[in-house]
C-alpha cells in the first residue's frame, strides 16, 4: 500500500558560510517567487459558483452553531457574522465546489457544516482579539518544543508547516487536536496572494533532548487520526497543496496503513514519503536540517510571540480590506491579501 515509497532520502549538507539565521517565520514571499496561475472557469462552473455565492448572500440565511446539533442545540441558528462574511471568500466557494465534484448542494452543505464546525471549534472570529475561543495563551504550551512551526515557502509558494511528532511535548489530550488547528489557522494566515493551499513538512525523527511524557506517543491513537483526518478534509478541503513525509518508523507506516482507508485519494496523491525536501522547497526556504540554508533553532519566547503578531497583523490587514471593499460574502483572496487600492476581482451583482 505505502511499501513502495519506502526510500531514504539524500540529505545534501549546505556550507556554513552559506547558512542563514533565523528565528521567526518569515513573513512574506521572496519576489523571486510566484503562485502559479489560477485555472479560469468554465461557463458551466461559473454559473455553479453564482448558484453557491447566491445562496450564502441571502439576507434571512441562518447556520447552525454545531456540526451535529441534537436536541435543543438542533433549533439554534444564527445569521452570518461580518468575520464568516469574510472567510466566505470567492475562493472559499470554489475550493468547497471542487472537492464536491461542482454538486451544488453537497457544496453548500460542506460550507453550512464548516460554518457549524468553526463555531462549534471557537474559530469562527478570525482570531482570538477578534472574540474566538480558541486563544493562543490556551495551546501556547504544545508549542515550546517547536513540534509545529510556521517557516518558509515551497516551490508553488504554500507557507509550510512543520510538524516533528519526535517533538511531542504532552500526553495526547483534546488540546493537542485544537493545537494542530490553531497552527492550521496560522499557516493559512501566510498565505501570500494568490496561493490558497499549503504544504505539511512532517519528520518522525526522535529528538533526544525533549524529555518523554507519560501518555506522550508521536503516533496519535486511531481514534485521533480519525478525528483529524475528518476534520481536513471536511473542513480544510483543497487547503493541503504538498505533504513531504521522512524518518518514518515501523510503527507509523502501520498507522498509516491503518488509517489509509479513511484518507481521501485526492489527498493520497499529495502525499510524498522520503523524498529529498530540496526537490519541493528552495534551499534559501528550508530548514539545513533537511538539506536547506535556514538556521532555524526553535525557541519558544521569540518564535511564538513573534508567530501570534505577524499573524495578527495579517489579518488585520485581511479585515481592513473586507470592510474597504464592501464587507460581503464572495469578496476575493487576491484583493483581501494584497495591498493593491483596486478591486482586481469584483464580486458579481
Amino acid at each position: 500500500m505505502f511499501s513502495k515509497f519506502k526510500k531514504t532520502a539524500k540529505k545534501q549538507e549546505v556550507p556554513p558560510e552559506q547558512l542563514i539565521k533565523v528565528e521567526k517565520p518569515i513573513p512574506e514571499l521572496p519576489s523571486t517567487m510566484h503562485p502559479p496561475e489560477e485555472k479560469k472557469l468554465t461557463a458551466e462552473q461559473q454559473k455553479m459558483y453564482l448558484s453557491v455565492l447566491n445562496h450564502f448572500r441571502d439576507p434571512e440565511l441562518k447556520v447552525p452553531c454545531e456540526e451535529n446539533p441534537e436536541g435543543e442545540e438542533a433549533k439554534k441558528e444564527e445569521p452570518l457574522s461580518e468575520y464568516e462574511k469574510a472567510w466566505l471568500t470567492r475562493e472559499c466557494i470554489l475550493r468547497y465546489l471542487r472537492a464536491t465534484k461542482w454538486e451544488e448542494k453537497d457544496a453548500i452543505d460542506r460550507i453550512v457544516a464548516s460554518l457549524a464546525w468553526r463555531r462549534e471549534f471557537g474559530i469562527s472570529h478570525m482570531g482570538d482579539e477578534n472574540g474566538d475561543e480558541l486563544k493562543s495563551d490556551q495551546v501556547a504550551i504544545e508549542n515550546e518544543t517547536g513540534k509545529q512551526v510556521v517557516l518558509g515557502y515551497e516551490n508553488d509558494a504554500r507557507p509550510i508547516l512543520y510538524l516533528k511528532p519526535g517533538r511531542q511535548n504532552t500526553k495526547t489530550s483534546r488540546r493537542q487536536v485544537q493545537h494542530l488547528v490553531f497552527m492550521l489557522e496560522r499557516v493559512i494566515d501566510f498565505m501570500p496572494v494568490g496561493q490558497d493551499s499549503l504544504a505539511l513538512l512532517i519528520d518522525f525523527k526522535e529528538y533526544p533532548d525533549v524529555p518523554k511524557v507519560q501518555g506522550n506517543s508521536k503516533i496519535p491513537p486511531i481514534g485521533v487520526g480519525k478525528e483529524v483526518l475528518h476534520i481536513l478534509q471536511t473542513h480544510y478541503p483543497e487547503r493541503l497543496g504538498k505533504a513531504l513525509l521522512t524518518n518514518i518508523p515501523w510503527i507509523a507506516w502501520t498507522f498509516l496503513k491503518l488509517i489509509h482507508p479513511f484518507i481521501d485519494p485526492m489527498t493520497r496523491e499529495k502525499l510524498v514519503f522520503d523524498q529529498p525536501f530540496p526537490d519541493y522547497v528552495p534551499v534559501d526556504q528550508l530548514d539545513k536540517t533537511y538539506g536547506g540554508r535556514l538556521d532555524f533553532t526553535y525557541k519558544q519566547d521569540v518564535y511564538w510571540p513573534a508567530l501570534i503578531s505577524e499573524s495578527r497583523d495579517k489579518r488585520e490587514n485581511y479585515l481592513k480590506r473586507f470592510q474597504k471593499f464592501g464587507g460581503v460574502v464572495g469578496l476575493s483572496e487576491y484583493d483581501l491579501r494584497g495591498t493593491h487600492e483596486e478591486m482586481l476581482y469584483p464580486p458579481p451583482k
